[in-house]
């Protein structure tokens, strides 16, 4: 009876195979890299009743390529054929049909063949199509808080960063050989396998990029640098900038959603804006307080050398306003015209004599030197 049911199976089987069939790309979602080639309804009645062998694919079968896919089909050896371009192709490599050219000596061949193996088909083929669209929404975030060297504080901020990166298959066989797994006519971006894989390499390419940014941006100008950011995350050849030449997809888009500060670095950066604060709201009146100091310490020493009350005040308030900066008398107006030449040399010897009683230092003397010079 062995005989007889393999006899029967391999009959069956063999002229359920000599239907040509018609093979389209599987439902693709937003992260499904690869899906089955599936076929379409079958007409005139045959439907499930003459059900031929799964993955076998007669001479004369349709496949339709959808646009933005590769339609891979493949054979026990690996893949066959590829095709990248839309369309509507015919199969010719498959097993011979009687609907595409009749011949009674194959079609007793493959039963023969197929006896032997109860009635399994000796050949496998399948079809599988690739998503070359642009996959998108992966979402990111450092587990970690990341530093970043701020050039606006000057110091090492620790930051957290949330996003999302997009990648596309740019080479679809070499995707399918060195990254899906063999055998798997099913892949998704979204298996864990295939995401832990990505996003490790992604985040330590994202971490070399934030170290490259640093110099030049401000950590607030983060979000708006997407297009520097994938572009530095892309030239990683350690990690993600591998992908095109190691898995045959590459990053296409960064976009980072929030960046967060952790506890400590809040707080600097707290601490750093209230002083910032601090110093505009009280520098215009510590520089009118050094100037009135100014003016009362040379009025003073010019009193003691000789020259009384009153003309030691007018003289020290006149001589203080060369102490203020240029361009600016000692209430903030606009100075008079430039001193000539020996007026220069009258208020320099009035000012070494100033050094000489103890009055200036010899460093206050010298950068008035260069303001009144105009060196």
């Amino acid at each position: 009876m062995g005989i007889l049911t393999a006899i029967a199976d391999s009959t069956s089987s063999t002229l359920a195979d000599q239907w040509k069939d018609i093979y389209t790309a599987g439902t693709f979602d937003e992260h499904t890299v690869v899906t089955p080639g599936v076929l379409k309804n079958r007409n005139g009645g045959r439907g499930s009743n003459v059900r031929g062998s799964d993955g076998v694919i007669s001479n004369g079968s349709r496949i339709f390529v959808p646009e933005n896919t590769a339609a891979y089909v493949f054979s026990q050896a690996g893949i066959e054929t590829i095709v990248t371009t839309p369309g509507n192709y015919e199969y010719r490599d498959g097993e011979e049909s009687l609907f595409d050219s009749f011949q009674l000596d194959s079609l007793v061949n493959q039963m023969i063949d197929r006896v032997g193996y109860g009635g399994i088909p000796v050949s496998e083929k399948r079809v599988a199509f690739v998503n070359l669209r642009e996959i998108r929404h992966i979402t990111f975030g450092t587990r970690g808080p990341q530093v970043y060297n701020d050039l606006y504080y000057k110091c090492d901020l620790e930051i957290y960063a949330y996003g999302t990166f997009s990648i596309q298959v740019v080479d679809p066989t070499l995707f399918l050989r060195n990254f899906v797994p063999p055998n798997v006519f099913n892949y998704s971006f979204d298996f864990p396998a295939a995401r832990t894989q990505i996003l490790a390499e992604f985040l330590q390419s994202f971490i070399v990029a934030l170290n490259s940014l640093s110099s030049t941006f401000r950590v607030s100008q983060l979000p708006s640098k997407a297009t520097e950011i994938a572009r530095c995350v892309s030239q990683d050849h350690e990690n993600a900038g591998s992908w095109p030449d190691r898995f045959g997809f590459r990053i296409v888009k960064v976009a980072i959603e929030n960046i967060e500060f952790s506890p400590d670095s809040r707080e600097l950066v707290k601490q750093f804006s209230q002083n910032r604060m601090s110093v505009a709201a009280f520098e215009g009146s510590s520089q009118h307080a050094s100037n009135i100091a100014a003016q009362q310490k040379i009025a003073q020493g010019i009193e003691g050398h000789g020259l009384g009350d009153g003309g030691g005040m007018i003289f020290g308030m006149n001589m203080a306003q060369n102490l203020t900066p240029r361009g600016e008398g000692v209430t903030g107006a606009p100075a008079t015209q430039p001193m000539t030449l020996d007026q220069q040399i009258e208020s320099l010897k009035k000012l070494k004599e100033l050094v000489d009683a103890g009055l200036l230092t010899q460093q206050e003397f010298d950068l008035k030197k260069k303001e009144i010079m105009g060196l």
